[in-house]
């Protein structure tokens, strides 16, 4: 069991130093010891290479000989509780039973999803996944934002209906503006504009949802991180979503939104024209409203709700400082991040 000491008294001093092991916040599990306990308790041949591929928010590891392919993910308790991990392990397994096309948990000799492994901070625990044939493609095609779209509302008509027995987090403007921007306040007393530009831009936002029949927005889990690097296209076009880390219930079209974002990110990057990138999301829009129709407030909303997903991200930005967001999250980058706001605002948003 972790042990942390906030205010230390000299008797806790003096117990720690008779710990065997010091106290830890975010440890690496061996990549070497991974690939032994792997092998067992999901009973793959020996030849399996187990080696860490990304050591981020959560750790990534990719599991593999000539002939398959896992990715077993490693959460930190910091971020997904157990009973949040069991959710979206549920949500998966749903996604799978209807037939879409997502990386699914898998089950290991005793019929188990979720491995739990004691570390130096305490219980992490970690669910070996199915991997996702293809690769990312950030230029898409007609053809593949036509599968897309379609593919997307196909998911989305599983976690309209899907009713989870464990909890996810909710997205609604107490947790995406309301919440982080007390947050953020305790952070960016020193950058008095930025503050006050967030609180003007989190109250229009609210205001403009007054204007619009929420009450006929679809609603369920969303995805909420549709981003290209979230999804793979085979050699036959197929597509297969992953890192569904971030699902959490809300307004549906919060997926729509953040592939919105891709192209956001697209154009500051010189990778697209504006025309280009309008003309590629409404291919995608279309084609989602071949499998579920969107109502004309739903389709106006969109835009708004990116307000609140960058919102939301920052204050995840801050939370996460200590084991994560450090290298970076410096006064220079949070003011780039809120000027990234205010480019969404310029170029989407008609308050």
């Amino acid at each position: 069991m972790a042990i942390f000491f906030k205010t230390l008294t000299l008797a806790q001093i003096t117990d720690l130093m008779k710990l065997d092991i010091f106290p830890a916040q975010y440890s690496t599990l061996s990549s070497s010891v991974l690939q032994a306990y792997l092998i067992n308790v999901y009973q793959l041949p020996a030849d399996f290479k187990c080696r860490l591929l990304i050591r981020n928010v959560s750790d990534t590891y990719l599991l593999e000989n000539d002939d398959d392919k896992y990715i077993f993910k490693i959460y930190r308790n910091a971020h997904r509780k157990l009973e949040e991990i069991k959710a979206e392990v549920e949500l998966l397994n749903a996604l799978k039973a209807n037939g879409n096309a997502v990386s699914y948990p898998i089950r290991d000799q005793r019929d188990q999803q979720i491995q739990q492994f004691q570390a130096a901070e305490g219980q992490r625990n970690g669910v070996l996944f199915s991997f996702a044939e293809g690769e990312v493609v950030y230029d898409l095609n007609e053809t593949q934002l036509l599968t897309l779209g379609r593919d997307t509302a196909k998911l989305h008509q599983t976690t309209s209906v899907v009713r989870l027995a464990h909890p996810r987090p909710f997205f609604n403007f107490q947790t995406t503006l309301i919440d982080p921007l007390a947050t953020l306040e305790l952070h960016i007393k020193a950058m008095p504009d930025e503050l006050s530009y967030l609180k003007d831009i989190a109250n229009r936002v609210i205001k403009k949802f007054e204007s619009f029949k929420t009450d006929l927005f679809s609603t369920g889990y969303c995805h909420y991180d549709l981003f290209p690097k979230n999804f793979h296209f085979d050699e036959n076009g197929k597509i297969t979503f992953f890192d569904f880390d971030f699902a959490g219930h809300g307004y549906l079209i919060n997926d729509l939104m953040s592939f919105l974002n891709h192209y956001f990110f697209h154009q500051l990057n010189n990778a697209i024209t504006k025309e280009q990138a309008d003309l590629d999301f409404e291919i995608f829009l279309k084609a989602y409203q071949e499998v579920r129709p969107l109502t004309a407030d739903e389709i106006e909303a969109i835009p708004y709700l990116g307000i609140c997903f960058h919102i939301f991200f920052l204050k995840f930005f801050y939370d996460n400082f200590d084991d994560w967001s450090n290298p970076f999250l410096t006064p220079k980058y949070t003011k780039h991040r809120i000027d990234l706001i205010r480019k969404w605002e310029a170029l989407y948003c008609n308050f």
